[in-house]
């Protein structure tokens, strides 16, 4: 049996990361597959041993796949390889201080490794990725306009979309129906069409780091399409101890 273990949003936060690998061995069926999507680094000097620990996996654990986040394009962006020119937003938000410390956490040759992460995952009928089809920050939650969920499924033609940019843990269930729509532009406009829509799951998948002693991740089996949010409660600073749901 296929078991997925999907996680978000370690934020450089190495005790939770290790709570839920501990958590994710203790399960009863073994998790095959283990996708990271995304904000595996913060501004925090902690971040360069997460990145050395997911590059290296132990014997008997899956070996991650990993996603960008917000916080690797806010990096690529400073180091003039990102989408953008300026780091506005992560100015905006969190200040000049924190540009700095996030330059500093982040050796040279890690750089790179950042730069290789793909985009998102599109893996059976599922799409995998930190915001959505549109960008790293585009935040899905359960408050966000079905309309607006729909477009983001129909955008990549995908059943069933995992995001971690919420750090919420939800699910969020598009109904069958049919959608109707035209075209517009200055010169004329089409007619009506008339689209059907199959029923379609966003799932949040839980922030890993962001709350000390606490981490969220989820497990999913595509087989079954049987979902599990997990919750890790771990001692922050002494190391993981025993998780519990």
């Amino acid at each position: 049996m296929t078991i997925w273990a999907i996680l978000s949003g370690i934020e450089g936060n190495l005790a939770a990361y290790e709570a839920v690998l501990t958590d994710i061995k203790r399960q009863r069926q073994p998790i095959e597959e283990l996708y990271i999507l995304g904000d595996v680094i913060a501004a925090r000097p902690e971040s360069k041993n997460v990145i050395e620990r997911i590059r290296s996996p132990r014997a008997n654990e899956p070996e991650p796949q990993v996603c960008q986040g917000w916080w690797e394009e806010q990096l690529l962006i400073l180091h003039g390889l990102g989408r953008a020119g300026e780091p506005t937003e992560l100015i905006e938000r969190f200040g000049m201080e924190t540009v700095k410390i996030l330059w500093d956490a982040i050796p040279r040759h890690m750089v790179e490794w950042v730069r290789s992460l793909d985009f998102g995952f599109f893996e059976l009928d599922c799409l995998l990725i930190h915001g959505s089809s549109v960008s790293v920050s585009d935040e899905l939650t359960p408050n966000t306009p079905p309309m607006q969920m729909l477009d983001r499924l129909m955008r990549m033609d995908a059943n069933l979309l995992f995001c971690g940019r919420s750090g919420l843990t939800f699910q969020y269930e598009i109904q069958q129906g049919s959608v109707t729509s035209s075209i517009i532009t200055l010169d004329q406009a089409t007619s009506p069409q008339a689209t059907f829509v199959r029923p379609r799951q966003i799932v949040g998948v839980g922030n890993v780091g962001r709350v000390p002693g606490q981490a969220t991740y989820t497990l999913y089996n595509p087989n079954t399409n049987q979902l599990e949010f997990r919750t890790v409660r771990y001692a922050s600073g002494k190391g993981f101890q025993r998780a519990r749901q």
